[in-house]
C-alpha cells in the first residue's frame, strides 16, 4: 500500500509540474508573440461591459492564461488605465477564455504529446530571430502540456481502487460542499484552474471521479482561482482592489447559483441539453452528450458554468461595482500624494516586458510633464516671486528625482528578461532620456534659486534685458514641449526641430552675453544684474542641450556625441 500512494504521489507530483511548467512555457510564449498588443486590445475593447466580456474572452484565449488577463487586468485599473466598470467585463470574459484550455485538453492529444514537444524544442533552438524563438516555446510548452497530463493520468489510475480516495469522493456524493472546498483549496494551492481542471479531467477520464462527484469540485476550482487576483490586489490602489474583489464575488455567487441547481439535478440536465441543441443546430457536428469522452464532459459543463454566469452577471455590472465600492470605501488621500506617486509602472506587468516598457514609457512621459511643469512654475516665480510656487517647486523637483530613480529599477528588473530588440532598443531610450530630463528639472530648480538671489539683491532688469529674455524664454518652451513630443510620436521632424531650437538659443545665448557687456560698459545695469542674466540664459540654454540630447536618442541617425548629462548648476545653487 505505502508503494502504491509513494507511486502515484511521484507521478502525481511530477506530472503536476510538467503541466505547469508547460502551461507556462505556452502562455508567456503566446504573450511575447502578442506583446503589447495585449495591452492595447484591453484599452480600446472595453468601452462598454460587453465588449469587455468580448475582449477578455480574445485575451485569455490568445495567452492561455485567464491568470495573467486578471492580474493585467488589475495592473491597469491600478495604473487608471481602465475603470472599475471596464474591468469587471474583462474578467467575466477571462473566465469563459479559460475554458479554451479544457477543451484542448478534452481533446486526446497525449499521444502526439512527445512529437510536439520535440518539434517545439528543435523550432525554439534553431530559430534565428525572437519572434521564431517565441513560437517555439509554445509549441514546447504546449507539449509538456499534454506530456504532464499524460504522466499524471498513468499515475493516477490506481487511485480508484483506494478505500480512502474513494470514500473521500463517496462524500461528496453526500455533501457536495466538500467538493467544492476541495476544489479551492487545490486550486489556491497551485494558482492555476487550468491545472486543477486537468487533473480532474483526467481523475474523470481514470474513473477515480464520477461526473456528479467532479461537478462540485469544478466548482470550487472557479473560486479557488480567484486567490492570485485577490494577491494581486494587495497593495494595489483601492480600484485594483476593488476589481480583484469583484473576481472573487462573481465566482462565489455563481456557485451559490448553480450549486444547490446541481444538487436537484437541475444543471446536469441543463449540461446536457445545451450540449445536444449545439450538436443539432451547428453545422458539421454530430453526437449527443453521452458521445463526449469525459475530459470533454468537464470541459463543456465548465464552459456552461462560466458563460451562464457571466449572462446573469452582464446585466448587474453596476451592482457589483456598486457592492465592492461599498465593501472597499475611498480614502481620504493627500493632494500630492494623489497627483505624484507612479502612476502607470506596475511589478503586475514584469512578466510581459513588452507590456512593462509600455507602462515605463507613459510614466517617462508624465515624468517629461511634470517636468515641464517643473520649468513653467520656475519661470513664473522668477516673475513673481510667490511663496506657493517655491514650495510647489520642492515638491515636483523631489517628485521627478523620485519617479527617475522608480523608472529606471523598473525598466532594469523588465530588461532582465528576453527582450526583442524593439523593446530592448525602447529600454535604452528610456533609461538615456531619463537623465536628460531629470536634469531639466535640476536647471529649473537653479532658476528658481536665481530668483531667489534676484529678490536678496534688488535685481532689475532693463527694458532690453527683459526682451532678450523673453525672446529665449519662449524658445526654450518650445525646445522642452517639442522634445517631449518626439519622445512620445518618435517624430523625427520634430526632432529636427529640437535641434534647430537648440542652435538658435546658443547664438542667442552668445548674442546676448555680447549685449549685457555692452550695457555694464554703459552703465545701464550693474553687476548683481549682470550675475542674475547670465545665470539665467546660461540655465536656458543648457535646458536646450538636453532637449537636443532626447532628440538624439530618439532619432541616433543625427550621428552626434549627447551632452554631456552631468548636473549643471547655476552660480547661486
Amino acid at each position: 500500500m505505502e508503494s502504491t500512494w509513494q507511486a502515484i504521489l511521484f507521478a502525481f507530483i511530477g506530472g503536476l509540474g510538467i503541466f505547469l511548467f508547460g502551461l507556462r512555457n505556452m502562455s508567456d510564449g503566446l504573450q511575447a508573440v502578442a506583446g503589447d498588443r495585449m495591452r492595447t486590445i484591453l484599452e480600446r475593447g472595453t468601452r462598454n461591459p460587453l465588449l469587455g466580456v468580448l475582449t477578455g474572452i480574445v485575451v485569455t484565449g490568445l495567452i492561455q492564461s485567464s491568470t495573467a488577463t486578471t492580474v493585467l487586468t488589475v495592473g491597469l485599473v491600478n495604473a487608471e488605465l481602465l475603470t472599475l466598470r471596464q474591468a469587471i467585463g474583462v474578467i467575466m470574459g477571462a473566465n469563459i477564455g479559460t475554458t479554451v484550455t479544457a477543451y484542448l485538453i478534452g481533446f486526446n492529444l497525449q499521444e502526439y504529446a512527445l512529437p510536439i514537444l520535440g518539434l517545439g524544442a528543435l523550432w525554439y533552438l534553431f530559430a534565428r530571430n525572437k519572434r521564431s524563438k517565441n513560437v517555439g516555446q509554445v509549441l514546447f510548452g504546449f507539449g509538456l502540456l499534454f506530456f504532464g497530463l499524460s504522466t499524471m493520468g498513468a499515475g493516477m489510475e490506481p487511485l480508484k481502487d483506494l478505500p480512502f480516495f474513494t470514500d473521500l469522493m463517496v462524500s461528496i456524493d453526500d455533501n457536495a460542499l466538500i467538493g467544492v472546498i476541495i476544489g479551492i483549496i487545490f486550486t489556491g494551492m497551485v494558482q492555476s484552474s487550468a491545472a486543477t481542471i486537468g487533473v480532474l479531467q483526467e481523475l474523470v477520464n481514470q474513473g477515480a471521479v464520477t461526473y456528479n462527484q467532479a461537478v462540485p469540485i469544478l466548482f470550487g476550482d472557479n473560486i479557488g482561482t480567484t486567490v492570485t487576483a485577490l494577491l494581486a490586489g494587495v497593495g494595489a490602489s483601492i480600484a485594483a482592489r476593488r476589481a480583484s474583489l469583484t473576481h472573487f464575488m462573481f465566482n462565489m455567487i455563481g456557485t451559490l447559483i448553480f450549486l444547490p441547481l446541481f444538487i436537484i439535478g437541475f444543471f446536469p440536465e441543463m449540461v446536457t441539453f445545451i450540449t445536444n441543441t449545439l450538436f443539432n443546430i451547428v453545422p458539421g457536428f454530430t453526437g449527443t452528450w453521452e458521445t463526449l469522452n469525459p475530459r470533454l464532459q468537464i470541459a463543456q459543463t465548465h464552459a456552461v458554468f462560466n458563460i451562464s454566469n457571466t449572462l446573469i452577471h452582464l446585466p448587474l455590472v453596476g451592482v457589483l461595482a456598486a457592492i465592492v465600492t461599498f465593501l472597499i470605501p475611498d480614502r481620504e488621500e493627500h493632494l500630492d500624494e494623489a497627483e505624484f506617486r507612479t502612476r502607470f509602472i506596475d511589478h503586475r506587468f514584469l512578466n510581459n516586458p513588452s507590456v512593462a516598457l509600455a507602462q515605463a514609457t507613459r510614466e517617462m512621459l508624465r515624468m517629461g510633464e511634470l517636468t515641464r511643469q517643473a520649468f513653467e512654475n520656475a519661470l513664473e516665480y522668477f516673475q513673481t516671486r510667490e511663496e506657493s510656487l517655491a514650495k510647489r517647486s520642492q515638491i515636483l523637483e523631489e517628485t521627478i528625482d523620485n519617479l527617475e530613480r522608480q523608472i529606471t529599477d523598473y525598466v532594469v528588473l523588465a530588461s532582465q528578461k528576453h527582450l526583442s530588440r524593439e523593446d530592448s532598443n525602447q529600454a535604452q531610450l528610456i533609461l538615456q532620456s531619463l537623465n536628460d530630463i531629470e536634469r531639466i528639472a535640476d536647471i529649473s530648480e537653479s532658476i528658481i534659486e536665481g530668483a531667489d538671489y534676484a529678490t536678496k539683491h534688488q535685481v532689475v532688469f532693463s527694458g532690453e534685458a527683459e526682451e532678450e529674455l523673453a525672446a529665449m524664454i519662449a524658445l526654450t518652451r518650445q525646445a522642452v514641449e517639442s522634445a517631449l513630443l518626439t519622445l512620445e510620436r518618435k517624430d523625427k521632424s520634430l526632432a529636427q526641430k529640437v535641434m534647430d531650437y537648440e542652435r538658435q538659443l546658443d547664438d542667442m545665448q552668445e548674442q546676448f552675453r555680447k549685449a549685457h557687456i555692452r550695457r555694464l560698459n554703459e552703465r545701464i545695469c550693474n553687476g548683481n544684474n549682470g550675475a542674475v542674466f547670465l545665470d539665467l540664459i546660461g540655465n536656458l540654454e543648457r535646458i536646450s542641450d538636453h532637449c537636443r540630447n532626447i532628440a538624439r536618442y530618439v532619432c541616433p541617425d543625427f550621428n552626434s556625441e549627447p551632452e554631456d548629462s552631468s548636473i549643471h548648476r547655476g552660480r547661486f545653487a
